[in-house]
């Protein structure tokens, strides 16, 4: 690939593999990684912050729906992420190609990729930082991380618009379309592609194991691991950052806000019936474990308040401050058997970690919305 930049002697890159092949078959897992990652982040994204038509419409069930979505969603993640550096290593010479716009075309084709480029690194690496709740950046993660994933999306079609030609020439294994590749080059590419599906095969597996329970012990750089916590359970907000004193939880009261609103204390919840779930946590880190819960059902308080089988219901809780202090639950969430306002974990009482006096647990939720240290229940 001889060419000359605007000074300076002639360069020329004579290392091989750097071509559409090579490009093409990293290409094709790169793009089922990124579509899987996408899909499952827009699944946790309405879960999260569902618009008010749709929250009604949020299915409850599977129970353990969050839980498959979110890991895999963190796991396509981070498996993009030595695909992504395997495709720039394979395309990068192209970087470099003088004149750098030949044609509307060629213009297009470069936004394209330095667009898809620069939103899938910062895509990529930040949702990696996410999962070690580590964020040195000034801006809010979650909104700027979702509006990347479209920009990412969008530069992505474009890019398979215009690079079509060539993909479709080098999509199959057979196909070689117009170009005459060096068939002494098969080998080397056949070891570099052993290579990175190793280096993505030691990523995911060293890394999923914090969401699925029979690769736990492979679980060796996860941020978490679902096997240690308190009372056998992961937490990533303790009451200590919440802001949750036992002093402050010293005339503790349910109240329960409706057309009929009432107050229960610990040992009035205690005495009204209790039912047993088991239920995952699964955090939007990716980490994820099944515990027992007990508790009394959110419909049965919701009813007493005076509220339908239509009911909605808005949980507040005693924290000082955060991002989801006040959650909503839609109807289909609020009247399902399995969502419990929790006062036991794994047989014991819960913990101030955990939310103790009591805790919402519910199926297919995210663990953000597990609201800790309600205080507060109200019929919406």
């Amino acid at each position: 690939m001889p060419f000359t930049l605007p000074s300076g002697p002639p360069v020329t890159f004579k290392a091989r593999l750097h071509d559409a092949r090579t490009a093409t078959a990293i290409g094709r897992w790169l793009g089922l990684a990124m579509a899987i990652c996408f899909a499952t982040g827009v699944v946790s994204h309405y879960l999260q912050h569902p618009p008010g038509w749709l929250a009604d419409h949020l299915p409850s069930r599977p129970y353990w729906g969050y839980r498959f979505t979110q890991g895999l969603h963190v796991a396509s993640g981070i498996a993009a992420i030595p695909l992504l550096l395997a495709k720039l290593w394979a395309v990068y010479p192209r970087l470099f190609a003088w004149p750098p716009v030949r044609s509307v075309l060629h213009a297009l084709e470069r936004v394209s990729v330095a667009v898809l480029v620069a939103a899938g690194l910062l895509e990529l690496f930040t949702g990696l930082l996410n999962t070690f709740q580590w964020y040195p950046w000034p801006f809010n993660f979650v909104p700027v991380h979702y509006a990347l994933a479209w920009i990412m999306l969008g530069s992505l079609l474009l890019h398979v618009a215009v690079q079509w030609p060539k993909i479709r020439d080098h999509f199959t294994l057979r196909s070689s379309g117009t170009l005459a590749l060096p068939e002494s080059d098969g080998p080397d590419r056949r070891r570099l592609l052993l290579g990175v599906t190793a280096a993505v095969g030691a990523v995911t597996l060293t890394t999923v194991g914090q969401s699925v329970t029979a690769l736990g012990r492979l679980d060796l750089f996860g941020p978490r691991s679902p096997s240690h916590g308190v009372q056998g359970l992961p937490v990533n907000r303790t009451a200590a950052a919440a802001g949750v004193t036992a002093a402050s939880l010293a005339d503790w009261r349910l109240i329960v806000d409706g057309p009929s609103p009432y107050t229960l204390t610990l040992e009035e919840l205690r005495a009204m019936p209790q039912h047993e779930v088991i239920l995952p946590i699964a955090c939007v880190e990716g980490w994820s474990k099944s515990a027992r819960w007990t508790g009394v059902r959110v419909r049965d308080l919701l009813e007493r308040a005076g509220g339908g089988p239509e009911a909605r219901a808005r949980v507040v809780s005693l924290e000082a401050v955060g991002a989801y202090r006040v959650m909503e639950m839609g109807r289909l969430y609020a009247q399902d058997p399995l969502t419990l306002l929790a006062l036991g974990l794994n047989g014991e009482v819960l913990s101030m970690d955990h939310g103790y006096p009591a805790r919402i647990i519910a199926p297919n939720r995210p663990g953000v919305l597990q609201t800790k240290w309600v205080g507060r229940l109200e019929v919406a």
